[in-house]
């Protein structure tokens, strides 16, 4: 095999790749990730891409890791491995974290990753439940446009723990979005865009579980009918409960790992703070 930047490798091979480990990316998922970061691809001595691996930063000292991706005959050869090297040469000692899927954790174990939370892959065709208040009387929901990212950027960081500008910027611009205002304040918002069978909403930031269904509830009715997706760490509670409820029980799950700093290392003091209720994508974190 030999290494190649994934900015020179065709969209619709990178496709095949996906497919054939039964990943839902469409070429446009690929697209929007190669926006967003950088990464490698493995190929053979005609071409063909056998691998895959991304990276994306978020400052000096932080990086998620993504599509990992070997083709199925090179699994049990150290392919990943080979590659996860090479994104190791590049990120430069960063905290690093990732979704590990079950054929993957054996890798990132090998590789020092350590074990944090399960994300739950939340997904089907949705329809809006009779259940809670969409919102409390004293706060309004509205639809996000540009001049609401710096303040969603803020909030983001809070929840999440590292400054992430450039994605929530990209996402708002591929993205419809929700918040919920107190005042003139943000306090909690949803963006939802086209993914693979249809759309995901992520990241959803909020300070408690209904303020996290109230932003979550809109995005729902627009979708009514149709394929939508969560990826969440919350496995009880009104949120985790809406999903089921809404048409979207867990279907798969993967274990977020972390290599460096923990996530409990990245939370910020205060009960009150906003938590991220649902990941931008499992690639993405």
């Amino acid at each position: 095999m030999r290494i190649a930047d994934i900015e020179d490798v065709e969209l619709e091979r990178l496709h095949a790749l996906s497919l054939s480990v039964g990943w839902p990316h469409r070429a446009e998922d690929w697209q929007f990730l190669r926006g967003s970061g950088q990464g490698f691809v493995a190929l053979d001595e005609i071409g063909r891409v056998l691998g895959s691996a991304m990276w994306f930063g978020h400052g000096s000292g932080f990086a998620t890791v993504g599509m990992v991706i070997t083709s199925p005959r090179l699994q049990t050869l150290g392919a990943g491995q080979w590659l996860m090297k090479r994104v190791f040469e590049k990120v430069g000692g960063r905290d690093l974290r990732l979704n590990a899927t079950r054929a993957a954790r054996r890798l990132y174990l090998s590789l020092d990753f350590q074990p944090e939370k399960t994300v739950y892959q939340c997904q089907g065709v949705v329809r809006v439940p009779v259940m809670g208040d969409p919102a409390e009387a004293r706060r309004d929901i509205r639809t996000l446009d540009a001049s609401d990212v710096p303040a969603a950027i803020a909030l983001d960081a809070s929840a999440f723990g590292v400054s992430r500008t450039a994605l929530i910027e990209k996402l708002f611009a591929h993205s419809v979005g929700y918040g919920l205002f107190d005042g003139n304040k943000l306090t909690a918002f949803a963006l939802c865009r086209p993914f693979g069978r249809g759309h995901v909403v992520g990241p959803v930031v909020a300070e408690s579980d209904a303020d996290a269904v109230a932003i979550l509830r809109p995005h729902v009715a627009d979708h009514s009918g149709s394929f939508l997706r969560v990826d969440t760490h919350m496995h009880s509670g009104e949120f985790a409960a809406f999903l089921s409820h809404a048409g979207m029980p867990v279907f798969d799950t993967v274990l977020t790992m972390s290599l460096g700093k923990r996530l409990a290392d990245f939370a910020a003091d205060g009960s009150a703070m906003p938590r991220t209720y649902a990941l931008a994508s499992q690639t993405l974190g």
